[in-house]
């Protein structure tokens, strides 16, 4: 257990979402009290009675978990401070927001909106506590093929998702700059392993491959982005909460999160076909979705997260791809890995 969160209360926000279940169960190995926020019927204590607006919940064990159902695309200001306070929450971390699948507004409503309630109602707090936004990768403009994207590349996202996501991380530095609340956004790269979501290019695969499929018809794979362990990302959330939040401020209130390295899809698609040892086609077909990001170059500078959280991803993309796999319910080989930056020689074909 990490002495430093030992026993403190942990506020997460999209508690039931691919990065919110991987950030709950990092901090409850820290040994924090974590309180799961997400939605659901009733709000229930851990023991399962029913809970009162405005009541003190202080009785959650150290390294255990509650769970709190709560919809936060409705939620008001004035909810979420009695939510915050009623658990005397000293971190809260924003896992919640609408991905690729959502609407316009349910990204606005989720990614955005509920942001700036949050941040509102941390301001309104007698004790601030710790608020760490996850933001993403996607807020940034364009790169190129030698780009090293920092914290301070020009903010230009090309999708709906990129633009509410930059929205929500404006308000958290905004509220550091402006109103003295103790916050920071994380900007996270693409993320892979356990329990990857069907929505997202690693999980899609990984179904497929589930589902036995021989042929795998997927959207152009020209892209090259930045792929980093979900648990990493979790990781970085606990370090995150540890950090004095004058060196949180004076960085700007921004940390990108990454692994600092670009990988071609099409790589990470053969590896997981490789680490399952079947033959598959790959038939690339029509574009994703409208709303998906175009660009095709991605590698983030984690330089400030290195140094300011004393961080950096520990996990191979070969582990990653072998542990989702794995919980999709895919068998998987021993493959080396010497493998994360070259699988174009896998069991991956292309259809005629």
């Amino acid at each position: 257990m990490n002495q430093a969160l030992t026993g403190r209360p942990v506020l997460v926000l999209g508690a039931s979402g691919h990065l919110g279940q991987h950030i709950c169960a990092a901090f409850a190995a820290a040994g924090a009290r974590v309180i799961r926020v997400s939605r659901g019927g009733p709000g229930r204590r851990h023991d399962g009675t029913k809970r009162t607006d405005g009541e003190r919940h202080t009785d959650v064990p150290a390294g255990t978990t509650t769970t709190v159902h709560l919809d936060l695309a409705t939620a008001d200001c004035a909810t979420l401070t009695r939510l915050c306070a009623g658990f005397e929450a000293q971190v809260i971390v924003n896992a919640a927001g609408a991905v690729w699948q959502g609407t316009e507004e349910q990204m606005t409503e989720l990614n955005a909106r509920l942001v700036g309630r949050l941040t509102e109602a941390v301001a309104a707090l007698p004790q601030r506590p710790r608020l760490i936004q996850l933001g993403s990768a996607h807020e940034y403009g364009p790169a190129g093929p030698d780009d090293l994207i920092d914290e301070d590349w020009p903010p230009a996202p090309e999708t709906t998702y990129g633009r509410t996501k930059l929205a929500g991380t404006r308000a958290v530095v905004r509220a550091v700059r402006e109103r003295a609340v103790d916050g920071v956004a994380l900007r996270v790269s693409v993320t892979c392993g356990p329990g990857a979501p069907r929505g997202s290019l690693p999980g899609t695969v990984a179904a497929h491959l589930a589902a036995g499929d021989d042929v795998l018809r997927l959207a152009p794979l020209r892209a090259h982005r930045d792929l980093v362990d979900v648990r990493d990302v979790a990781d970085a959330v606990v370090a995150a909460a540890q950090v004095p939040a004058l060196a949180l401020a004076e960085a700007g209130a921004i940390v990108n999160i990454g692994r600092g390295e670009s990988i071609p899809v099409r790589e990470l698609v053969d590896l997981m076909i490789t680490c399952s040892g079947r033959c598959v086609r790959v038939q690339e077909g029509q574009p994703a979705l409208a709303n998906r990001s175009d660009a095709l170059w991605q590698r983030l500078d984690i330089s400030r997260a290195r140094q300011l959280l004393s961080w950096a991803p520990r996990r191979t993309l070969t582990d990653s791809v072998r542990d989702l796999l794995t919980s999709a319910g895919v068998p998987v080989l021993g493959v080396a890995n010497d493998l994360d930056r070259g699988t174009a020689n896998g069991q991956g074909k292309d259809s005629p």
